[in-house]
C-alpha cells in the first residue's frame, strides 16, 4: 500500500501549486483552464502512441462507459471554469477551501450509489461543513470591500467544489474497470473540447496569449495536471472516494501557505475566512474519517 500513499503526497503537493499558477498570468480565467486541459491532454498523447495496451483498451471501450467518461469531461470542464473564474474574484484560501469541500456530497452519494458505509460521525461532519461554509462565505459578504473575498467569488469556488464531487465519485466507479492513461486522456480530451467551446461561446480568446501565460500553463498542465490530477485518477483505483477526498484537505493548507509567503501573491486571509475554513476542515474531515485497511481496494 505504501507506492499509493505516495502517490498521493506527490498529487496533493503538485495540486497545491495550481493556484499560485493560475495568479501568475495574465490571461483570461476561462482560456487559463481550456489551456491547462489542453496541455495536459497533449502531455499524455506520447503515452497513447507508444503503449499498445492503451490503444488497444481505447479501442475496446464499452459505448456506456464511453458515454460515461464524456459526461465526466463535461463535469471536469465545469470544474475548471468555475473554479479558476473564482481564483480571480476571491482570495486562494477562500476558493481553494471552497472547491475542496467536496466530501460533502461524495460521502452521501457514495453511501446512496456505492453502498459506502455512513456513520453518524460522517453525517456530522458534513452538518458541521455546511456551518463552516455559512460562516465563509456570508461572513466575508458583508466585508467585501475590506478584503480579497467576494460574494460572487465564493459562490463560484462552491460550485466548482460540487462539480469536483460529482467527477471524484464518477471516477471512482469508472476507475475500477478503465485504466488510469486511458480514463486521463479520454476525460481530459472532453474537457479540453468542452472548455473550447465554452470560451468561443462566452469569447475568451484562445490564441495570442502572452508568452510568458503559455509557460506558466504549460508548467501548471505538467505538475499539477500530470503529477496531481493523474496521479490522483490513478489512486481512485485503489482507495475509497470519501477517503481520497479527504487526502485532499492538504490542498487547501498547502495553497494558502503559498498564497501568503510568495511575494508577487501575498494574500493574508480574512478572519471569516480562517475561522470558516477551520470548520469546513473539521467537518471534512469528520466526513471521511475512520481510515481502515478495509478501505483499500485491489484493481480490477
Amino acid at each position: 500500500m505504501q507506492k499509493y500513499f505516495i502517490g498521493l503526497l506527490i498529487s496533493i503537493i503538485a495540486v497545491s501549486f495550481a493556484s499560485i499558477f493560475i495568479l501568475s498570468c495574465q490571461a483570461p480565467p476561462l482560456s487559463i483552464a481550456f489551456y491547462r486541459l489542453l496541455f495536459t491532454t497533449l502531455l499524455l498523447v506520447p503515452l497513447i502512441i507508444f503503449r499498445k495496451k492503451t490503444r488497444d483498451e481505447l479501442c475496446r471501450l464499452p459505448r456506456t462507459t464511453l458515454l460515461i467518461m464524456i459526461v465526466i469531461g463535461v463535469i471536469l470542464a465545469a470544474h475548471f471554469s468555475l473554479w479558476v473564474t473564482s481564483l480571480k474574484m476571491t482570495s486562494v484560501a477562500s476558493s481553494v477551501i471552497l472547491v475542496t469541500a467536496h466530501p460533502m456530497l461524495v460521502a452521501p452519494l457514495s453511501f446512496y450509489f456505492l453502498k459506502e458505509k455512513l456513520s453518524w460521525v460522517n453525517a456530522l461532519g458534513i452538518a458541521i461543513s455546511l456551518g463552516g461554509v455559512g460562516v465563509l462565505v456570508v461572513g466575508n459578504y458583508g466585508f467585501a470591500t475590506f478584503g480579497l473575498d467576494t460574494f460572487e467569488g465564493n459562490i463560484l469556488a462552491l460550485l466548482g467544489g460540487i462539480a469536483a464531487g460529482l467527477y471524484i465519485l464518477s471516477g471512482r466507479v469508472l476507475r475500477k474497470t478503465v485504466s488510469t492513461i486511458t480514463y486521463a486522456f479520454v476525460v481530459y480530451a472532453v474537457g479540453t473540447i468542452a472548455l473550447f467551446i465554452i470560451c468561443l461561446s462566452l469569447r475568451a480568446p484562445v490564441y495570442n496569449l502572452e508568452v510568458s501565460d503559455y509557460t506558466i500553463i504549460l508548467l501548471m498542465a505538467l505538475i499539477s495536471g500530470i503529477f496531481g490530477h493523474t496521479l490522483y485518477n490513478w489512486s481512485l483505483g485503489y482507495i475509497r472516494a470519501s477517503v481520497m477526498s479527504v487526502a485532499l484537505l492538504g490542498e487547501p493548507i498547502g495553497s494558502s501557505l503559498l498564497a501568503y509567503v510568495i511575494p508577487w501573491i501575498h494574500q493574508e486571509p480574512s478572519l471569516y475566512t480562517i475561522v470558516g475554513g477551520s470548520i469546513i476542515l473539521v467537518g471534512i474531515y469528520l466526513t471521511a474519517r475512520a481510515m481502515k485497511d478495509t478501505d483499500f481496494l485491489e484493481n480490477v
